[in-house]
């Protein structure tokens, strides 16, 4: 992503700086991959004719999205994704930049996979890419895995993604070790007794519905050892993708003593219940479960007092092959990294949460939370930025989404807001057709 590039300037535009609070008419002159020039109620000056000038005609002007929780199949299962078909994507949905996953083949428990990762991601202008690590040898939760010699190599964090860490030993050692070198684990909350062979959520629909459940219950109890651990060490600890209204009463405990804890929350979670499985819809299985529209109430409540910390995608691609199966027996996860911020903002259409929240909660939070300089509009901050038309209608076409993968539960869902432009480094690696 280096080399020089012309000065680009955006103006006329609806500029939204998280970090600032700003939300108004404003603009931004991008020179040598980073913010040279902010505009907030003003206008620049004359300007050079060596700076290309973009109208942006009121659209909304933002830091690029930072997704914290993307899956591929690279290496091992390229079919599914690869790291550059992630970056395309990403792209077209005004993500800049986004962290993989290391449930991969091999697993990223060594940093020398690490190294691997972030060497191919050199090659890939599209988006930055970032690693996350492996929290235990092979994702078994049995041993420790390298922590501070893949922290030293480049990863963001540490994860065993899907799979929660059962042995609370292991994880107190974690949390103990990882807090040597300031490294944030995420955890996935998750009693896998309470979970084993569920496909939806427990209640009343899964059981009209004849499917095998997980409790919500399953997510509170592993969430309320996982704060006493966190209690006891001192160490960092990003919630996975809370989902339930039980859960979100522990983690507020938590934050109100102090303890260094954060939440995510899936773009899934915020936008479908339990009622859009349907006719036995695998595109809309996900893990954790959806739950019921109480919990989707609940979690949208949480993100607009601050509970809750971030969103992510949760982009886990599958092939049509194995989503096209028996709901029990379908793989779970979604394609997500196009349609997050449309997404998202269907929350502010819908007047839930300010815009400029719902942009912090996929900019400046994720950027903080694993020390990134991105996520703002200021002088001297990474040129990633996304123009995105607030009020474009769109009816998703999961055919037409870049991913390599289509399992979308929004095709054919209708949304507002069209990424018009993305730019990373101050490139632009996406501009809109037509």
């Amino acid at each position: 992503m280096n080399g020089p590039t012309p000065p680009l300037a955006l103006i006329n535009a609806r500029l939204v700086d998280p970090e600032s609070g700003y939300d108004g008419p404003g603009g931004v002159i991008v020179s040598e991959g980073v913010i040279a020039d902010v505009a907030k109620g003003r206008e620049f000056g004359k300007l050079s004719k060596a700076v290309r000038v973009v109208d942006c005609g009121g659209a909304m002007l933002a830091p690029g999205l930072i997704d914290l929780r993307v899956k591929t199949g690279e290496p091992g299962a390229e079919t599914k994704e690869t790291l550059a078909s992630a970056a395309r994507a990403a792209a077209a949905g005004g993500v800049t930049s986004f962290v993989v996953q290391p449930d991969t083949d091999p697993a990223v428990d060594d940093p020398s996979v690490v190294d691997f990762i972030l060497r191919r991601a050199r090659d890939i202008d599209a988006a930055r890419i970032l690693c996350a690590g492996a929290a235990t040898k092979g994702l078994k939760g049995e041993q420790m895995a390298e922590i501070g010699l893949m922290r030293e190599a480049g990863c963001v964090y540490v994860t065993d993604a899907d799979r929660p860490i059962v042995d609370s030993k292991v994880m107190q050692r974690i949390l103990t070790y990882a807090r040597g070198f300031d490294t944030l684990l995420a955890h996935r909350p998750m009693d896998p007794w309470l979970a084993k062979g569920g496909a939806a959520t427990g209640g009343e629909f899964a059981g009209r519905m004849g499917l095998p459940s997980i409790s919500p219950m399953a997510e509170r109890i592993m969430l309320e050892r996982d704060v006493a651990l966190l209690e006891a060490t001192g160490g960092r600890l990003l919630v996975d993708q809370v989902t339930s209204a039980q859960a979100l009463e522990t983690l507020a405990r938590a934050k109100a003593k102090g303890l260094r804890i954060h939440a995510s929350v899936s773009i899934n979670h915020l936008s479908f219940n339990e009622l859009d499985i349907g006719d036995y819809r695998s595109f809309a299985k996900v893990t954790p479960p959806l739950r019921g529209e109480d919990d989707r109430q609940a979690l949208i409540e949480a993100l607009a007092s601050g509970l809750i910390d971030i969103v992510v995608s949760a982009h886990a691609p599958a092939p049509a092959e194995d989503k096209r199966l028996p709901f029990d027996e379908a793989a779970p996860g979604a394609v997500g990294l196009e349609t997050l911020l449309p997404a998202l903002l269907s929350l502010y259409h819908e007047e839930r949460l300010p815009l400029v929240d719902l942009i912090r909660a996929v900019t400046l939070a994720p950027a903080a939370l694993i020390g990134l300089q991105s996520g703002r509009i200021a002088p001297g901050a990474p040129a990633d930025l996304v123009l995105c038309d607030l009020d474009a209608p769109l009816i998703i076409d999961a055919g037409k989404l870049l991913s390599k993968s289509k399992n979308s539960p929004f095709d054919g869902r209708r949304l507002q807001g069209q990424v018009l432009m993305t730019i990373v480094d101050g490139r632009v690696v996406h501009r809109a057709e037509g």
